[in-house]
C-alpha cells in the first residue's frame, strides 16, 4: 500500500471525526473509523518529525553566499 500524504492524512481524519461527530454510525462501526483515526494521527506525526527533522537554517556567510546549519527552533540574533 502506498503512503499517503499528510494532506491526504488530515482530510481523511476530518471525514472520521465528522462521522463519529454526527453520531449515527453503529458501534462497531464507530470503533473502527476511532482506529483508523488513531493510526492516522501516529501516521501525521511521524511525518511532521520527518519534515521537521529536513528543516534547516540558512544563514548569511562572510562572503556573502547562503550557508546551511542546523535548525534548532531558537531565534538567533533577530529580538524574537
Amino acid at each position: 500500500m502506498a503512503k499517503k500524504s499528510f494532506e491526504e492524512n488530515i482530510a481523511r481524519l476530518e471525514e472520521i471525526v465528522g462521522a463519529l461527530e454526527k453520531g449515527d454510525a453503529q458501534l462497531a462501526d464507530s470503533l473502527k473509523l476511532f482506529e483508523e483515526g488513531t493510526k492516522l494521527v501516529t501516521e501525521c506525526g511521524v511525518l511532521l518529525d520527518e519534515a521537521e527533522q529536513k528543516v534547516v537554517k540558512l544563514s548569511k556567510g562572510a562572503d556573502g553566499a547562503p550557508v546551511e546549519s542546523e535548525f534548532t527552533g531558537e531565534a538567533e540574533g533577530n529580538g524574537r
